[in-house]
């Protein structure tokens, strides 16, 4: 399957890398098209519907608000369509693309390692076979979660804006470490792996979260005041306040 991208930003890079396959690509600044186009393979067009000429499936990696302007360029040309547009639903897309087998999917930067998370919205059945194809596309970048639409939105504040928020966690834990005398260079090593481990330890335990955190903790020790601690900042709230501000709802 030949893949096109249309913007050539953060997220269509790690794309692009998770999947590791020559394509065709495009961007209004066009020296990162030709930067990806080298990193990659395949080829930086000079125009959007160049680039849906050439593909199988083109890939929407631009702004939102330019959904109708692109669309316009290259509706004509495109032969499926799967977009990563945030706030963006399915009939949006359809809309704008008529007649055309349209998909919605939102990663997460991971996807770069093919560790990512992705979100794909649920929809009826339209070519079995490209169906299929596309799914399996998205889903070799990590794992592939299909949810309603009305819930995409949802799950991109959990799991398309975590890496930022994981970051976070990581970096004041190493700053904590640093204030008790842990060079942060080791600090850093040490807090990465852990969310690392943990992370995998969790897959094989059916992410069950608290059954690691009563194995770590024993009543009255010192994880046990860590985590009083944490919950007495407002950990909890903290994450719920951040969903909510991503969703408009703050």
């Amino acid at each position: 399957m030949q893949i096109g991208l249309i913007g050539c930003g953060n997220m269509a890079r790690a794309l692009a890398r998770g999947w590791g396959l020559p394509l065709a690509c495009s961007d209004p600044v066009a020296e990162r098209a030709r930067s990806l186009a080298a990193e990659v393979g395949g080829e930086a067009l000079a125009s959007n519907a160049e680039v849906a000429q050439r593909a199988d499936l083109l890939v929407l990696c631009h702004k939102p608000a330019q959904l109708q302007a692109v669309a316009e360029e290259v509706a004509p040309h495109a032969k499926a369509v799967a977009s990563i547009l945030a706030a963006t639903p399915l009939s949006a897309l359809q809309s704008a693309y008529p007649g055309k087998p349209v998909y919605r999917f939102i990663p997460s930067l991971p996807v770069e390692v093919r560790e990512g998370a992705v979100v794909q919205a649920a929809a009826p059945p339209q070519d079995a076979a490209l169906d299929r194809e596309v799914a399996e596309l998205f889903a070799g970048l990590g794992t592939l979660v299909v949810l309603d639409d009305s819930l995409v939105d949802v799950a991109m504040g959990l799991m398309s804006c975590a890496p930022a928020y994981v970051a976070l966690v990581a970096e004041a834990q190493i700053d904590a470490g640093v204030r008790k005398g842990i060079p942060a260079a080791q600090g850093a090593e040490l807090v990465v792996q852990t969310l690392s481990g943990t992370a995998e330890l969790l897959r094989q335990r059916g992410n069950d979260t608290m059954a690691i955190r009563r194995e770590v903790a024993s009543p009255g020790g010192l994880t046990a005041r860590g985590l009083d601690a944490l919950e007495r900042g407002g950990l909890r709230a903290a994450f719920s306040d951040a969903l909510d501000a991503v969703l408009g709802e703050d």
